[in-house]
């Protein structure tokens, strides 16, 4: 019995987007997959990473999230950094979910959504593959739902550590294909 999925774009958004090179042809190919997704007939939901005004949801602890400064969290700083790029914007339907740390999980209310769905099954792209797509594919995992991570709609700022992750650790938790391979 086939599963009921979700399409997961995450981290498509300019204040992330801005610091890698090859976004042009990662958003094209982003791209193909939401509209394969959507002819198919699966959602497409939008993960993205947010804080409120002030950044009061960043710990100094955390190493991560050390490089924000809190007085750079102000409205406009946000409403840019958040914005999901126009080539990709979501369309009336796609489900947009807010969240506060690395994982698609934490601080979101993606699974909530998920249960609320029946989805089962969760398609990943992303930026960064170190990141939200790691963190996420983990996490999904232990929640044992089925995964899929479109190898080609995900980036990294290091293309060795992309690999590495693709070629040797994620695809242990998840089936990892091109979205050209992707049936």
């Amino acid at each position: 019995m086939e599963q009921k999925s979700a399409l997961l774009v995450m981290d498509m958004q300019m204040g992330i987007l801005g610091n890698y090179l090859d976004a042009d042809e990662l958003l094209d190919r982003v791209s193909v997959a939401i509209e394969k997704a959507r002819t198919k007939g699966i959602p497409v939901m939008y993960v993205h990473l947010g804080f409120r005004p002030g950044g009061p949801e960043l710990n100094p602890e955390n190493r991560f999230f050390q490089r924000f400064k809190r007085e750079e969290f102000t409205p406009a700083f946000m409403e840019r950094f958040m914005q999901i790029h126009p080539k990709i914007a979501p369309k009336d339907g796609d489900i947009i979910i807010e969240k506060r740390r690395v994982s698609a999980f934490s601080g979101s209310d993606l699974e909530v959504i998920l249960r609320a769905q029946g989805i089962k099954h969760l398609i990943l792209s992303g930026i960064s593959t170190s990141g939200v797509v790691l963190s996420t594919t983990r996490e999904a995992a232990d929640k044992d739902y089925k995964i899929t991570i479109l190898s080609d709609c995900c980036a990294d700022s290091d293309k060795e550590v992309h690999e590495v992750l693709l070629e040797k650790v994620l695809n242990r938790q998840a089936e990892v294909v091109r979205v050209e391979d992707w049936k």
